[in-house]
């Protein structure tokens, strides 16, 4: 898609604009919201110690990047070991690790992005696939931004709500699989990273708002849309963790705020930093290994697993060895 001087700087006001009104007509709910979290105490951190804190972390940064729903896991592996639901506060912090980790794989990307974006702009090269790929990014994160603002507006008390429920996760679980596994099916896989245009981003952008919903993975709706709309596999997952860095960063540290209001009770701050640290490492393994894995190798692993994931939990329920919490 050829873009102009003009259509660039439409495209940018028109972000720019719909951020701003975003954000002004949701101040007084805003404001709203926060005044009613006051009134209720924040969630305090599980009680966990180094053993559980290093396993959980090994399980977010697996998952994570992974197309299969880290909040998922987080929720249901912790449940099924007889260690209680770790909460969201203990998981917003390990997500720290997998920030590090991503930001860290992908640092040369991220580099080379942001000079060639500005040097297009220097030269006015809007086809420049850096600009290209910079400007997807931008405009692929508005949407989860917004639609992540209306949710702590009209929904304050969401990490209590129903959809965090294993019933909806496992729900979730299946309807991805299935979407994955059209997507392989009927995806052209015609373009590599090079291909990528600024509607991708738009795209993808728009898929990883569905990650807000627990269970449906971030990484797996982004890479689903990108087989989709003709990308290879590998160029897909790439660009999946390329435009997840502001989301799952913004994320992280607005929860972070929130969660850390609590202190760390009684088992210290040596067990979060190890569940950090553990993330950080199996995200970076996980981001290493799912690249390598795409360029030979398709999806449907990641299509059975979620299935038979999402199928094992509702019968799990329905035999009445978890609760759907």
């Amino acid at each position: 898609m050829a873009l102009s001087r003009r259509l660039v700087t439409l495209l940018a006001g028109l972000a720019g604009a719909a951020l701003t009104f975003t954000l002004k007509a949701l101040e007084t709910p805003l404001m709203a919201a926060e005044a009613a979290a006051q009134v209720e105490p924040p969630e305090p951190f599980v009680q966990l110690d180094l053993f559980q804190s290093v396993v959980l972390g090994a399980v977010q940064g697996l998952t994570e990047f992974l197309p299969i729903s880290s909040t998922a896991h987080l929720k249901v592996v912790p449940v099924l070991l007889g260690w209680g639901d770790p909460g969201v506060a203990f998981s917003a912090v390990i997500q720290l690790g997998s920030i590090v980790a991503v930001i860290w794989y992908f640092w040369r990307d991220l580099t080379q992005v942001t000079t060639g974006a500005i040097r297009a702009i220097a030269r006015s090269d809007y086809q420049a696939n850096d600009f290209q790929i910079g400007l997807g990014i931008v405009l692929g994160t508005l949407p989860i931004v917004f639609f992540g603002l209306l949710i702590k507006v009209f929904i304050p008390d969401f990490d209590n709500s129903p959809l965090r429920s294993l019933v909806a996760i496992a729900l979730a679980s299946i309807g991805m699989s299935l979407l994955l596994g059209l997507a392989e099916r009927l995806g052209k896989r015609k373009r590599n990273f090079e291909g990528l245009r600024t509607l991708d981003g738009v795209w993808m952008g728009l898929a990883q708002a569905l990650a807000l919903i627990p269970g449906v993975s971030r990484s797996g709706s982004t890479l689903t849309a990108g087989l989709f709309f003709g990308l290879e596999r590998a160029a897909a997952a790439r660009f999946s963790f390329l435009l997840g860095i502001p989301a799952i960063t913004l994320a992280g540290l607005v929860q972070l705020k929130d969660a850390l209001e609590v202190g760390f009770g009684e088992a210290g701050i040596v067990p979060i930093i190890a569940g950090v640290i553990s993330a950080a490492i199996f995200s970076y393994a996980a981001i290493a290994w799912l690249l390598r894995y795409l360029q030979t190798q398709n999806t449907w692993i990641f299509v059975w697993y979620r299935l038979a994931f999402g199928v094992g939990i509702l019968g799990a329920i329905a035999a009445g060895v978890l609760e759907n919490t």
